[in-house]
């Protein structure tokens, strides 16, 4: 029997207002909320920030347009003014207008659903929203709300304790090369478009995406690439460097930088960075690395690298309650005056109860590696073994093995993350599953996804979608398992019986 309770449709995980994934328990749940079903919906208190707007916002947001007179209007509120004025240009012809309010900022527009989601889809490429706690506080302030949650903060200086951590995490550099965003996908969307820059003035412009990566790094590739149709490269084998070669020799002085993940998400494959690195020195080319699945403190990319981007809100963040990325500089880099230099005025500012927040739990940062490295070779010895377990990977695959062992801190290093397909109906394994199911990964507790249908649900509904995903390798099906510290034996015992 397993140790685990089924979590009812919405509720959030953790059960703080600020958590940062909400159960999708079935997958009828996965579909409604994909297909935005009123009945799943309804049930729906929040879910990822990128993905579904905190109740905070809205209601922050309907306050200022009230308080403004903007009757008829929406708004979208962001984590600076700055982001208000890129999120304006980005939606620009419609009408919109600039709206600020008692510290808050965002843009203000006619009642459109299509503006509306426009507006949300270049707030989640670019990792630009209101902090939910910003949104709290406001609402404290102007009366809408009489308590704010409880939760511990750090009794210190905040941001220096966090990038202290993030330095001895990432090893090679002092905090002065680590720099905070107020997202993951701010830290690499802000990232790519200096390195863009810097390239441009070179008459660089081509960028490669290495292996099948995270949906939104994929979407500022195919966005904000000067013409994508000419300058994004996608290379689906992050393990063919004979490829990588040939397009570096055919179109070398054109090339700005290659952008990968070590491993990949969701195949949780290790290319070799140290020869990927080499290439890109020899040509000029800016290497762009994302080590999150696993974590800088499992693997040692920064050698590796120009420049890693970081989500916080992954290990860093155990408690799953935090939204916050980095990004580190390699001070070997020629790249490394360009970088230390716009970081700072460019990356979307961290709101202050955020920090303090991560600060708190911060401590637990190695702590919660150490407890996954110990626990992810069990439950993978476990899926190897069962016959209904399918296309089994992991950081310990054969295929990544060397590369992963390559970046390695230790022969211990496991990277908390398993991906594999169910023989059968998906729903007949999932539903049954007692293990938390949610988006996200890197908090203390397990969580599990069908990643694909959620990262990608209009590749899965359509034939050419999932053509496209099987050429990359991929399973509409895949079922992505992020472990966290509860005991392997009650982990097992939840997959076991679901699989029984």
């Amino acid at each position: 029997m397993s140790a685990f309770a089924h979590i009812p449709l919405g509720k959030r995980i953790p059960a703080s207002i600020h958590g940062v994934s909400c159960s999708l328990p079935t997958m009828r749940d996965v579909i409604g909320y994909e297909t935005k079903a009123p009945e799943t919906m309804q049930h729906l208190c929040s879910g990822y920030p990128r993905f579904v707007q905190h109740p905070y916002l809205r209601q922050a947001a309907a306050h200022i347009v009230n308080a403004l007179g903007l009757h008829g209007h929406l708004a979208w509120l962001t984590a600076s003014a700055a982001a208000a004025h890129a999120l304006q240009t980005a939606l620009a012809p419609s009408e919109t207008r600039i709206i600020e309010h008692d510290g808050l900022s965002g843009v203000a527009f006619p009642e459109s659903s299509e503006i509306f989601a426009r507006a949300k889809t270049f707030l989640q490429h670019t990792g630009s929203l209101l902090s939910s706690r910003e949104a709290e506080d406001y609402l404290l302030r102007v009366g809408e709300l009489t308590t704010p949650q409880p939760e511990a903060a750090f009794d210190g200086y905040a941001p220096g304790r966090v990038k202290n951590a993030v330095a001895k995490a990432f090893g090679h550099v002092t905090s002065e090369d680590v720099f905070l965003a107020c997202s993951g996908m701010n830290a690499i969307y802000t990232t790519f478009r200096i390195a863009s820059e810097v390239q441009q003035a070179r008459k660089r412009t081509v960028w490669i995406q290495l292996g099948w990566l995270y949906l939104d790094t994929i979407a500022i590739l195919k966005k904000f690439t000067p013409s994508p149709e000419r300058d994004h490269v996608f290379l689906s084998d992050v393990f063919d460097l004979p490829a990588l070669r040939r397009i570096f020799a055919e179109r070398g002085q054109e090339i700005a930088g290659v952008i990968t993940e070590a491993p990949t998400n969701p195949l949780i494959q290790t290319p070799d960075l140290p020869a990927i690195h080499a290439l890109c020195r020899d040509h000029g080319a800016i290497l762009i690395a994302d080590p999150t699945i696993a974590s800088p403190y499992n693997i040692d990319v920064l050698p590796y690298c120009d420049v890693a981007v970081n989500s916080l809100t992954k290990y860093a963040a155990s408690e799953g309650d935090v939204i916050m990325g980095t990004v580190v500089v390699n001070p070997e880099s020629p790249f490394a005056s360009d970088f230390r230099r716009q970081l700072p005025s460019r990356l979307e500012p961290v709101y202050s109860r955020d920090i303090g927040r991560l600060a708190a739990q911060i401590g637990d940062y190695e702590t919660v590696i150490k407890r996954v490295n110990q626990t992810g070779p069990v439950i993978v010895e476990f899926l190897r073994q069962h016959p209904r377990v399918k296309n089994l990977r992991w950081s310990g695959h054969p295929d990544s093995r060397e590369n992963f062992l390559k970046i390695a801190r230790s022969p211990e290093a496991f990277a908390s993350m398993i991906s594999f397909k169910v023989e059968g109906p998906l729903a007949d394994f999932y539903d049954r599953l007692r293990l938390p199911k949610g988006a996200s990964f890197g908090m203390k507790n397990t969580l599990v996804c069908p990643f694909i249908f959620l990262a990608h649900y209009d590749l899965v509904t359509s034939d050419d979608g999932r053509e496209t995903l099987r050429a990359c390798g991929l399973d509409a099906e895949l079922v992505r398992l992020s472990l966290g510290c509860e005991p392997a034996e009650d982990i097992i015992a939840a997959l076991a019986e679901a699989l029984a």
